[in-house]
């Protein structure tokens, strides 16, 4: 630049602008890409014998150099905790033992131990790597005796040990890869198991509970049919009313059995499962409301919306949409404590809509990751009616349960 010439401003910005490039290109070419792994006691002790191996490996007939020579192996004891500033140690004593060939070729053989632990182990990947050519290049122009020749008789172990220990080594990692494998296919089988046998489980539940609702049917049909009995002289308008009630108590025993076909299951035993004895109702949408405010009662606050026009429905239908609520809000509470919840049931001419949304919370100290049976014996409950159910978290947080039930069969 001539000289009183000014700088423009446009010059100078520019100037800054490639200067800051540049730096930020440094840091991050000198930015560690890994941790150091780790360094146990044995690989310490490993590293120990190491360099004293080598520095007794290596005929010397002057006492005098040996400090030179301990000093050039020193670094080969701290190789892993320090890899690429042991291996600029070793190429800095380089020049210092020039004039002593067993000290050089020590050196040699310590570089090349240094760069292989500088390119494994170290951090810092690009300086490991450009450090190596330049290592290369020292040794070559120091002196040609760094080198070591290989005496011919050497020649055959030098072929043959590389490629047993490649070979060696290439057997370990396919047993490991197989091990892997089978461990991935077992654990995938023993999913599938967990799965099949949680299915299953939820069946025969679902199939007790249906039982309940089938038996109540049943049980008010008979009450019915006695009455009518009763009064079938006396009062013939009473017994009619009675009798209907018996054939519409019929109509929806016989729907709820229809649907439980192929779904009840027995023990493995082949006896009937426990628990049928009990024969009290199971909750229907006229609980709801009762559902709610016990929610309500745990802290969260829950609002309840049901729209169109509300009419009683099969005690099958009512039940698994009262259980998709129930899981839903179970699960809000369990995964999403000071969260707002939305339950919303919609009465449509042909279908059944249950809708449950929650802004999201903090999970609750007792809450675990589950097993996912929930959500499993929900797709099961709804699938015998031929309902489906989408659950997904919401992009703006929470969680979004939806569920149709079809209602122009019923």
């Amino acid at each position: 630049m001539p000289p009183g010439a000014v700088v423009g401003k446009n010059g100078r910005v520019i100037h800054v602008a490639v200067t800051r490039r540049l730096r930020d290109g440094a840091r991050m070419l000198l930015r560690p890409s890994s941790p150091l792994p780790p360094v146990s006691w044995r690989g310490q002790l490993f590293d120990v014998l190491l360099a004293l191996g080598l520095l007794l490996a290596i005929e010397h007939d002057q006492s005098g150099w040996v400090g030179m020579m301990l000093l050039v192996v020193l670094p080969l004891a701290f190789r892993r905790r320090y890899p690429l500033a042991m291996l600029w140690i070793v190429l800095g004593t380089a020049p210092l033992v020039t004039d002593y060939d067993a000290a050089l070729r020590l050196s040699f053989y310590a570089c090349v131990i240094a760069a292989y632990t500088a390119a494994v182990y170290s951090p810092y990947r690009v300086p490991a790597l450009v450090s190596l050519p330049i290592a290369a290049l020292l040794y070559t122009q120091i002196r040609e005796s760094a080198v070591p020749t290989v005496p011919e008789d050497a020649v055959p172990f030098l072929i043959l040990v590389p490629i047993a220990v490649a070979a060696e080594g290439l057997r370990r990692w396919k047993r490991r890869a197989d091990e892997g494998r089978a461990k991935l296919s077992t654990m995938e089988r023993e999913q599938a198991e967990a799965l099949r046998r949680a299915a299953e489980h939820e069946r025969a539940r679902i199939a007790r509970e249906l039982h309940d609702v089938v038996t109540h049917n049943v049980s008010v049909m008979v009450i019915q049919a006695g009455a009518a009995r009763t009064v079938m002289e006396a009062d013939l308008d009473q017994a009619r009313e009675a009798l209907l009630a018996v054939e519409s108590g019929g109509r929806a025993a016989m729907a709820e059995l229809r649907h439980v076909m192929g779904l009840l299951t027995m023990d493995s035993d082949g006896s009937e499962p426990a628990g049928t004895a009990d024969l009290t109702p199971q909750p229907g949408l006229d609980r709801l409301a009762a559902l709610v405010q016990r929610v309500r009662d745990t802290g969260l606050a829950v609002e309840l919306e049901v729209t169109g026009e509300r009419r009683p429905l099969p005690p099958g239908i009512e039940l698994t949409a009262y259980r998709v609520v129930q899981e839903a809000l179970t699960n809000t509470v369990k995964h999403a404590a000071g969260a707002f919840a939305t339950v919303r049931v919609d009465y449509r001419a042909d279908e059944l809509h249950v809708e449950i949304t929650d802004t999201g919370g903090t999970p609750a100290s007792s809450a675990s990751a589950g097993n996912g049976r929930g959500l499993i014996g929900l797709h099961e409950r709804l699938a015998v009616y031929g309902g489906t159910m989408q659950a997904r978290r919401r992009l703006t947080g929470g969680y979004h349960v939806a569920a149709r039930l079809p209602l122009a069969a019923q």
